[in-house]
């Protein structure tokens, strides 16, 4: 298994959010039997992934993506549906998706690109804003897709928070909660 570290940075759910989170995975794991549900304090939003890196190219990335992100404002989130990534029958991924925000996705851009002029290779899917919350569908029957709208526990309320902080995480795959800051970027007060 490869130990080297990877990096990502993420919007960071503030303490409340991550708790309502964990107690709406409570529920659904009784409904959707995924293999692995993510520790609460791992809850993210990710912007980009880096991978492995050396200390002078995470030096430089943290030192560009605080010139980009320097006095952007904090914005609300909007959690409000369930989804999966991965084979319809079996997913690999569970996760908690956010309205279409114009700021969540400026703010992805402005690290996104703080990031490949830093030299990283970033992957070029279109960004998908979630929250992962389990993996692996462990279940012998297929998943019902229909579930992800009957079971959805934010179609009445959405779960909403201001995004205020940018992070780096490191990524210690022996560890649980896996994720350490590195760095945390403030976003201004609206």
């Amino acid at each position: 298994m490869d130990t080297k570290a990877h990096y990502f940075f993420a919007i960071r759910l503030p303490e409340n959010v991550k708790i309502e989170m964990k107690r709406i995975c409570l529920k659904l794991e009784a409904i959707f039997p995924f293999q692995r549900w993510v520790h609460q304090e791992d809850y993210h939003i990710t912007l980009a992934f880096l991978g492995a890196a050396l200390e002078t190219k995470l030096a430089e990335v943290k030192r560009m993506a605080a010139q980009r992100v320097e006095g952007q404002k904090a914005f609300s989130i909007h959690i409000h549906q369930l989804g999966v990534f991965g084979k319809e029958d079996a997913p690999r991924i569970f996760w908690a998706d956010m309205q279409k925000e114009e700021s969540l996705m400026n703010i992805q851009e402005l690290v996104f690109s703080a990031c490949t002029q830093a030299g990283f290779e970033l992957e070029k899917r279109p960004f998908k804003p979630h929250i992962t919350l389990a993996r692996k569908w462990a279940a012998n029957d297929p998943f019902q897709k229909k579930q992800l709208i009957e079971e959805n526990p934010f179609k009445h309320s959405p779960t909403t928070f201001q995004a205020k902080e940018i992070v780096l995480y490191q990524t210690h795959l022996d560890r649980t909660p896996k994720y350490e800051k590195i760095a945390i970027f403030t976003l201004q007060d609206e």
